[in-house]
This record gives structure tokens, sequence and C-alpha cells, in this order.
């Protein structure tokens, strides 16, 4: 997607693999120019589609970014969800959204990724002998 460039995505890989080696969490970032619905419903379309739901401890976090659209979503697993309190991602996201606003989407989803995996790591810590389960790589996605 033109929107990032192969710096951009590889920063953006490190920051997941930085933000998933200090909890079992997974991380993964869904990259996609227009959402014409409901951004929660497009969001938990695209967690299916990518196998999140799969993880061994459905501790598994999507940050869904419509770049055309200019909206993105945070959305956590089923283990997340019942792990944290309501709101848990509102400072991620309102970090986000400061950047996002100042039209810098990469450092936007890069401090998104940090607070992310500080959040992660103290509800999910890294296990011992745990696996990578999820790709790291960026998935470039536009519609069905």
């Amino acid at each position: 997607m033109g929107v990032f460039s192969k710096e951009d995505q590889q920063r953006i890989q490190i920051a997941i693999e930085d933000a998933e080696t200090h909890t079992s969490g997974q991380i993964r970032v869904c990259i996609e120019k227009s959402c014409k619905e409901n951004i929660i419903k497009r969001a938990t379309k695209y967690f299916q589609k990518l196998g999140m739901h799969k993880t061994k401890l459905r501790n598994g976090v999507l940050i869904y970014v419509a770049t055309v659209d200019r909206k993105f979503a945070i959305i956590g697993d089923i283990d997340i969800n019942n792990a944290v309190q309501e709101n848990f991602w509102n400072d991620t996201k309102e970090t986000m959204l400061r950047y996002f606003e100042k039209g810098n989407l990469i450092e936007g989803i890069v401090s998104g990724l940090n607070i992310a995996g500080d959040h992660m790591k103290k509800k999910f810590p890294h296990q011992p002998n745990g696996k990578n389960e999820l790709s790291d790589n960026i998935a470039f996605l536009d519609g069905d």
C-alpha cells in the first residue's frame, strides 16, 4: 500500500516484535484504505479472517486502521477482554489519535504498539517456551 514505505513497514514490524518480547499476547496491525461499515464490526471481521481467535491463550490484539477514511480501532480476543477493565485501550487510542491528527500515521501506530505491549505484559507476561503464533507482518487488506 502506497501509504507505507518499506522502512515504515519495517519500523512497525520491529515495534510489534518488541512489544511481544515481554508478553504472551499476540499483536497484529491491519491496514485498509476504506471502511464503510462500523469500525468495530470491520476490525472484528479481520480479527477472525487473520485467525487471531485461534491463539492458545486467546490474547491477541488487533490494531486496525482505515487510512483514507481516517478511522481506527483496537480490539482484543476474549481472554484479553475478560482480564481488563472497560475502556482498557483508551490511553492507547488517545495517544495514537494525537499522532494521526498531526498526519503522522506511522508514529501513531508505533506508539500504539508500544503502549499495547506495556499494557499486555502486566496482564499477560511472557511465557517461558512461548512462541510467536501470528505473523508480525502488517496485513494490508482491501475489502472482502
